[in-house]
């Protein structure tokens, strides 16, 4: 991890967890410059993952998995984006899905059980859910994609975008308006189906790698086992979603560490010694370090009490309180290393751009700051 692994790795199984994750990390990294600039989620990095049997690595041992809970894979997700942020975001959806399932046994026993044994093939799934009308999902708005029963299935039409690594994945959690019933559903959808194609829409700023065109479903057929019927059981404090400021932490180490190597070695011909000795220099480096401690601790600390406390529902505000200070402290620690690297910063043959324009990508994930901030009011004023 950089700063003060062995505070953070408690045990022998999280040392051997790390130790893999920093093989994955290393090899995405040699394809994350060919990801960013083709604007794809790349066979060779899917290739990596399903190597190290990462696609099923949170289930549960009965299913060919290894049981993480949330600190074990958080500390796996940081290491990845440390090699490749986009690599990171995008499989962390995949498996916060099923962290997810696992965790809150929302779904009927029937669909866990189809998802967990394709899962465990090393087959890719993914959330298709927000629209280019309706925006973030979080915000409420009603899908404009249509599910209509016809005898025996249900017809989909419609658009989603944003579809992380539409072009690789095995399956989709679509969600869908049922107009008969007046209400919004999930479907299950097998990317092989007549009538679902990808438009490549995806030419971003930043995360350009995470590959998430367009998916198009045209008078697509579902069986109706694949209508994804919800148990009652209350939904838990989403805390998988702690894989987001997980990601932009270990792209802001990233950042550190090449603000380091480059500190070291850039010396110009006004000064007798590299810049790592200058004091505007040095200061930004300990500014940076400090920054990273502090959302380390923050992050880490709300995983193990997840992991170890039974009233769970009480954590909703820290999960978002987190995601927000994590990813603005990402923010600065960027920031600062493009600032020691200069006009170098924004040169291709450096990372520090990509790092740049990758960790913008933060500040639009949910939950956004403007959400957590009205919630955190609305506490205060409420005690």
């Amino acid at each position: 991890m950089g700063l003060n692994d062995d505070v953070f790795l408690k045990n022998e199984r999280q040392v051997e967890l790390y130790k893999r994750a920093s093989k994955i990390s290393e090899q995405v990294s040699e394809n994350a410059k060919v990801a960013d600039h083709e604007a794809r989620f790349l066979d060779q990095t899917l290739k990596v993952l399903k190597r190290y049997n990462y696609l099923s690595i949170v289930l549960p041992e009965a299913y060919g998995g290894e049981d993480l809970n949330l600190y074990e894979w958080l500390l796996m997700q940081e290491k990845v984006a440390e090699g490749d942020g986009a690599t990171a975001l995008s499989v962390g959806w995949h498996l916060g899905l099923l962290m997810e399932i696992k965790a809150e046994g929302i779904w009927t026993n029937a669909v866990y059980e189809f998802i967990a044994t394709e899962a465990a093939k090393q087959k890719l799934f993914n959330r298709a859910s927000t629209e280019r009308n309706t925006g973030s999902p979080t915000r409420g708005g009603r899908p404009e994609t249509i599910a209509v029963l016809e005898q025996d299935q249900y017809v989909i039409n419609g658009r989603k975008t944003f579809t992380t690594m539409a072009e690789k994945l095995d399956f989709a959690l679509v969600s869908a308006y049922m107009p008969d019933e007046e209400k919004v559903s999930w479907f299950l959808i097998d990317m092989l189906k007549e009538g679902v194609s990808i438009d490549r829409t995806w030419d971003t700023l930043g995360m350009r790698g995470t590959g998430s065109d367009d998916l198009v479903l045209k008078d697509v057929s579902i069986d109706l086992e694949f209508h994804l019927e919800q148990n009652n059981k209350q939904s838990l404090p989403k805390a998988w979603l702690l894989h987001i400021p997980a990601c932009y932490l270990g792209i802001a180490q990233a950042a550190f560490k090449e603000a380091i190597v480059f500190a070291k070695s850039f010396q110009p011909n006004s000064l007798d010694h590299p810049i790592a000795k200058t004091h505007q220099v040095r200061q930004k480096l300990g500014e940076m370090s400090l920054l990273l401690m502090r959302s380390r601790h923050l992050l880490f600390d709300l995983a193990r009490r997840w992991d170890e406390e039974e009233q769970r529902d009480l954590l909703a505000n820290e999960i978002a309180m987190v995601k927000v200070n994590v990813t603005n402290d990402a923010q600065r620690v960027v920031d600062l290393a493009m600032r020691i690297a200069g006009g170098r910063g924004l040169s291709k043959f450096f990372n520090f751009e990509r790092y740049y324009r990758d960790v913008r990508a933060g500040l639009h994930n949910p939950p956004l700051d403007d959400v957590v901030y009205e919630q955190l009011a609305a506490l205060a004023l409420d005690e």
